[in-house]
């Protein structure tokens, strides 16, 4: 099977053929986004690819992943990408910006089911979601409580558990206790992207590519709104409680949706072990893994990894989300 060539951008620059604006949620909140309309053509010529939604990991901003985001783009997807409330250009849920806080991660639950129906009443189908770490999470929770109805969903590293020893029901009440003993919205941990991590260390967390690891740095300086540090313990509870929630009985076996989960068994930020029980769990999943050659943002790793992350999803949605003329053949 032949793909498109991974064109190379300008990864600091918003590209001219996108566009940036919010929307806003039911109770007023400005949610940040970014849209690609989809290639420009005749009207003989073929019908639109279909839409992709792309929501990022915490702390995130879609800046970081306009390489791919523009890609799809290309490849003749209608794009859209998110910044999850309370993050990068979508404000804060805490008095301190530095700090990634959330009283509920139904909160977000709630943004992209309401998201979801409007932007897939404007966009063409297949509809097609694209979830990195918590955004990956929070897109299977969506799925599994039948909150969006995607044909095919694709999951980056995502967020199924914590590197932390121990039994989630158990850590859940360590972090109940932190929250009660003190400010639930202060942080949890330090600096970098988890407990322990230096700053100087994070890029071997997040990518052996250092030019790419580099674009985050510019982004932030240029846009300095877009920086973000550790997260609240509320949020490390309620992260407990959501991976709970997703483990209930029952849940993970009804989803009927074809699911592709990319992941690195080295990965230092998510639980390998959770992505691959999960993986048994679901009905239609197919998981792609990598050694050690890659870390935790696979998209925005060097480019023998990345272009096979790419390609791996390009042959997933030509299967499962085959573009209307196929569909109809």
């Amino acid at each position: 099977m032949e793909f498109g060539t991974i064109r190379r951008i300008d990864r600091r620059a918003i590209p001219d053929d996108a566009v940036e604006s919010t929307w806003t949620a039911d109770d007023g909140h400005a949610i940040r986004r970014i849209d690609w309309s989809g290639p420009e053509a005749p009207a003989s010529t073929e019908p639109p690819r279909g839409s992709i939604l792309f929501l990022p990991g915490r702390g995130d901003f879609y800046e970081k992943y306009l390489e791919s985001l523009d890609y799809w783009n290309c490849e003749g997807w209608r794009v859209t990408a998110l910044d999850w409330r309370g993050q990068a250009g979508s404000g804060r849920l805490s008095a301190h910006p530095d700090i990634g806080h959330v009283e509920d991660f139904g909160i977000w639950l709630d943004d992209l089911a309401a998201f979801w129906s409007q932007w897939v009443a404007n966009t063409p189908a297949p509809h097609v979601i694209v979830g990195h770490s918590m955004g990956g999470h929070l897109v299977l929770r969506a799925v599994a409580e039948k909150r969006i109805n995607p044909v095919a969903v694709v999951l980056s590293a995502p967020m199924l558990g914590f590197l932390t020893p121990g039994p989630n029901r158990l850590l859940l009440k360590v972090a109940q206790s932190m929250c009660r003993f003190g400010d639930p919205a202060r942080p949890a941990w330090k600096i970098s992207e988890k407990p322990g991590a230096t700053a100087a260390a994070r890029n071997t967390l997040l990518t052996h590519d250092h030019d790419r690891y580099d674009d985050e740095t510019q982004w932030k300086a240029k846009r300095p709104y877009l920086g973000m540090g550790p997260g609240s313990w509320r949020w490390v509870e309620r992260g407990y409680a959501s991976m709970i929630a997703l483990d209930a009985p029952g849940l993970l076996e009804s989803v009927d949706v074809p699911v592709l989960l990319l992941a690195t068994r080295y990965d230092g930020l998510v639980s390998w072990k959770a992505i691959e029980r999960t993986a048994r769990r679901l009905p239609r999943a197919q998981l792609v893994s990598w050694g050690r050659e890659a870390r935790h943002e696979l998209l925005r790793e060097a480019d023998p990894v990345r272009d096979k992350v790419i390609h791996t999803i390009d042959d997933f949605l030509d299967r499962m989300a085959p573009a209307p003329e196929t569909a109809s053949a």
